[in-house]
Parts: structure tokens; sequence; C-alpha cells
């Protein structure tokens, strides 16, 4: 977080009068009394509140900071001892919204906390309550009660630490008791998906381009020409369908913004920056100039369909009717960008390049992206002629 502040990608002071106006938003619900305005223009704002049985007047020059003066009066009233779990996940979603990037990343800590955490014995409780061992007992009974893969526990874990942490800081609690507490019960062993599954083999590669041009060719849908161009590009596909003719410059692309999806509305917008909010270069090989130079288009987006951009549905739609037509399991546009990232790698492309094309911040990432995507009998005569 202190890297975003720095680098500008974050307002601090514009978070911090996001959490003021929820505060106040919630003092102005509970208050009990009337809030009057002035009179005339010199009069002032008041109301009431209640203190050990007596009532006495607040004043001041607007409603705002009439509401500020009441936060501390309510905050002295509050019994921290009794502040549950559930409160305090609430408040730290609220502080977290400003905070984070995506809204889709709230709605997957509200889908996780209703699925596991909402019913579970700790959520009602005082947090303060909450020790090392009926943590230990209940975060133990919830991995395997829902049989939870150490990957699914590592993202319910994210919302707990969040939880604990804010109500640290907040002086709700004395201390972090999570820094101790252990899964002890085994998680769900999830099987490795074989190679085949996660790229595109160099026959389905050379089926699925032949596929792509015949319908092209038939519909003039662009979808199916932004299929091909992303098999020579290995963009994510929120990135592809957001691509403007403004991005391109000789024979590099830019990549700056990239589309995203309500996950409560449903609804695509773009937005001005990418998955990691870092703009990154990729090369445009002969073959992608080619693809492009087929558009004639008058919209700024270079994939559109009757003059609206095309949406990471409509790709993902292409990719289902390609299976669907052919008998297949149907993959996923995230394995166009696993088939360029492995195809790279099979012809010696430096480790490092591959990265920079894909945007990845880690060589590690990179690496999980990279399988085998030659055939069965293209891995043996490999093998056979290595040894």
């Amino acid at each position: 977080m202190q890297e975003a502040i720095e680098l500008n990608i974050l307002d601090i002071d514009n978070v911090l009068k996001k959490v003021m106006s929820k505060k106040i938003e919630y003092i102005e619900k509970i208050h009990p009394f009337a809030i009057t305005p002035p009179k005339d223009s010199k009069g002032r704002w008041q109301t009431y509140y209640k203190e050990n049985g007596k009532r006495q007047i607040i004043r001041a020059k607007n409603k705002e900071d009439l509401l500020k003066k009441l936060l501390p009066l309510y905050a002295k009233q509050t019994d921290y001892n009794k502040i549950t779990f559930d409160c305090v996940f609430n408040e730290w979603l609220e502080y977290k919204k400003p905070l984070t990037s995506s809204a889709n990343t709230i709605t997957r800590y509200k889908q996780r906390y209703l699925k596991y955490l909402k019913t579970s014995n700790i959520n009602y409780l005082p947090i303060k309550d909450l020790g090392e061992m009926i943590l230990e007992k209940e975060f133990n009974r919830i991995v395997k009660e829902y049989q939870l893969s150490r990957k699914e526990w590592v993202n319910v874990n994210t919302i707990i630490k969040g939880v604990f942490n804010y109500a640290y800081r907040n002086k709700y609690i004395d201390y972090n008791p999570l820094e101790n507490v252990k899964i002890l019960v085994k998680f769900k062993q999830i099987s490795r998906k074989p190679a085949n599954e996660l790229t595109f083999n160099t026959e389905e590669k050379m089926a699925l381009e032949q596929f792509l041009d015949i319908k092209y060719q038939e519909t003039e849908d662009l979808s199916y020409l932004a299929v091909k161009v992303n098999l020579y590009l290995g963009l994510r596909v929120g990135e592809l369908v957001a691509l403007k003719w403004e991005d391109i410059s000789d024979n590099e692309l830019h990549v700056v913004r990239e589309e995203v999806r309500d996950q409560e509305t449903g609804i695509y917008s773009v937005v001005e920056h990418t998955k990691t909010h870092t703009d990154r270069f990729v090369f445009i090989v002969p073959k992608v100039q080619k693809l492009l130079a087929l558009i004639s288009s008058e919209s700024d987006y270079i994939f559109t369909r009757n003059c609206n951009r095309i949406t990471s549905r409509q790709i993902s739609y292409v990719l289902e009717k390609y299976a669907n037509d052919n008998g297949l399991k149907v993959k996923s546009t995230h394995k166009m960008r696993r088939t360029y990232a492995s195809t790279l790698a099979s012809k010696n492309v430096p480790l490092e390049c591959i990265r920079e094309q894909l945007g990845h911040s880690s060589l590690l990432t990179t690496m999980g992206y990279i399988h085998n995507s030659l055939t069965k009998e293209e891995t043996y005569n490999l093998l056979k002629e290595a040894l």
C-alpha cells in the first residue's frame, strides 16, 4: 500500500475522506434527535445529545460539522467489549472499498464471507473474546467441513487477517491472536490439470485457426479475427477487447487499459489501467499486422461489432462455438495466453522476454504459464531423438 501511495496510484486523502463520509452517514442514521437547520443566515445548525441522562445542545455552522461533532461523543459510548467479528468485517469492507482497484475483489470478499464465515460460531461473538484456541478449532472445522483446498483457504484467510489487523489497528483488540493459529487438518488435494487441458497444442491451434478463418470469411465478425490475433499477442482478454487504434505505433502495441465486468450487475466497462496498473509494450509480429490490415473501422476501438466494442463474453463465445461444433471440451480465453507463452518457450525465447510480453511482475508467475504444447506424438519423437 505504501508503494501505491508513493507512486500516486492511491490518493490517501481521498480514501480518508470516504471513510469519514461513511462514519458521518452512520451517525446520521443512528442519531435519535432531530437535526434542525438555521432559521436565518446568521443562525446555526443544531441538535441534541443525551449523556448521563442529561440532554445538551450541539451547534455548528453547517450540517456536516454538526455530525462531525457527534462522532467523538458516540465513540465514547462504544463498548469495544461487545463489538463482534461480523461488525468488524463490515467496517473493514467499507474501509477496503476505496483502497481496492477492482469492485470484483470486494464482491469475492462478500461471497466467501457469506459462504464460509457468516454462519460460523465466531461471527457473532465479541472479537475481543476470540482467542487462539477458539479460532484454531473453528478454522479447522471450516477447512474440514467445506473440504477446502490450500488455495481456497488462503483466499478465506485473507479476509480473516484483514479483519483482525483492522480490529487491532482500531484498538478493538489488544493483540492479534492469529499468529499462532494452525491448520492441522488435511487440505483437499487438487489434481493438477494435464498440459493438454491448459493450452492448445500444435494440432488444436492449427484447427482453431482454420475455423476462425472460415467463420470470419463467412460473417466478417471481428470476434473471430480478435481470437486469432490474440494467439499471436497473448493479451489478457480484457486487454484485447479494450485495444484502440491509437495504441499501435509501428511494430508495437501499447497496452494501457482493460475491460472489467461488475460481478454484481454483469455490466462491462473499460478502465484506463491494466490488471497490474502497469502499462507495457507488446511486439506486433507480421502475422498480426496482416490481420489488422483486414479491419476497416471508424471506431476508436479495434474490435467492434455493429459499431459497438466487442466484449470479452463475445470472445468466450467464439471458443465455445469452436469446441461445440467440433465435439471438444471448451477451453477458456486464458488458455490462449498460456498457449502464447508455451509457444514462445518452445522456440527458445528467453523467459525474461516472455515475462515482459505477458506483463507479469514475477518470473515465477511466467513459469507457471509454460506447458508442453506439443502433441503426444511430437513429444515422443522429440524425446526419442534426444535420448
